[in-house]
């Protein structure tokens, strides 16, 4: 992905080498944060792309972090990649986060728990995937979870308004919720956005792979 510098907000921001082959000569002077008139908003250091990169999706393949370098090329080369499972849901689960530069691999971890939900899982990632990058570094952390981007862009300023309060029902996960939501609004140089799960791109498909490794006998 090329990089640029918003001319409105002065963040920088990534357009996919795809998008730019479509309009050669082309160079975007505003964010899609600011185009969308988030960017003014001191919430927009937490705004998340609206659009995915795809609206393919596949079935799971349980594939091992091997396998998925030699099945897949495809999609952003660095950022961060976060995904959770459980199966039943709830019932034992797994999470996954890398952070790749280039194309490689920088760190990532991985965990299990033995009786979660899915959603606990995309955050406890999503967690993991902050603490992945260096402090100050600028990186965009990718997660499956609509949920979680809604979550945390959308919702989560209300909620502490409220005193962590809903106007319906509780707010599930909260403990998690509170942690992530700290931790990105003091990481105003991190960016969460969405990736359309199971759409063959590399990175995705392989934080999938860490995060259900807890099944198989290899990681």
């Amino acid at each position: 992905m090329a990089a640029f510098t918003c001319a409105q907000c002065e963040r920088e921001f990534s357009v996919p080498q795809s998008a730019l082959d479509k309009y050669p000569g082309w160079k975007p002077k505003i964010c899609l944060r600011c185009k969308d008139g988030a960017g003014s908003a001191a919430s927009s250091r937490l705004a998340a792309s609206a659009k995915p990169w795809t609206s393919g999706f596949s079935r799971e393949e349980n594939l091992s972090t091997s396998q998925v370098l030699m099945r897949y090329a495809a999609g952003p080369k660095t950022g961060v990649f976060t995904d959770g499972a459980a199966h039943p849901n709830p019932g034992p689960g797994g999470w996954g986060a890398v952070y790749v530069v280039d194309n490689s691999i920088i760190a990532e971890k991985w965990g299990s728990d033995p009786g979660t939900t899915n959603n606990r899982m995309e955050l406890t990632a999503i967690l993991a995937g902050i603490d992945l990058v260096p402090q100050g570094v600028s990186s965009t952390l990718w997660t499956d979870s609509q949920l979680c981007v809604n979550t945390f862009t959308k919702w989560a300023k209300g909620w502490e308004a409220r005193g962590w309060r809903r106007k319906e029902g509780e707010i599930k996960n909260l403990d998690l919720v509170k942690e992530a939501y700290g931790r990105l609004a003091r990481r105003p140089e991190l960016e969460l956005c969405w990736v359309a799960a199971h759409s063959g791109f590399r990175w995705n498909e392989y934080a999938d792979s860490l995060a259900t490794a807890y099944r198989r006998s290899e990681k």
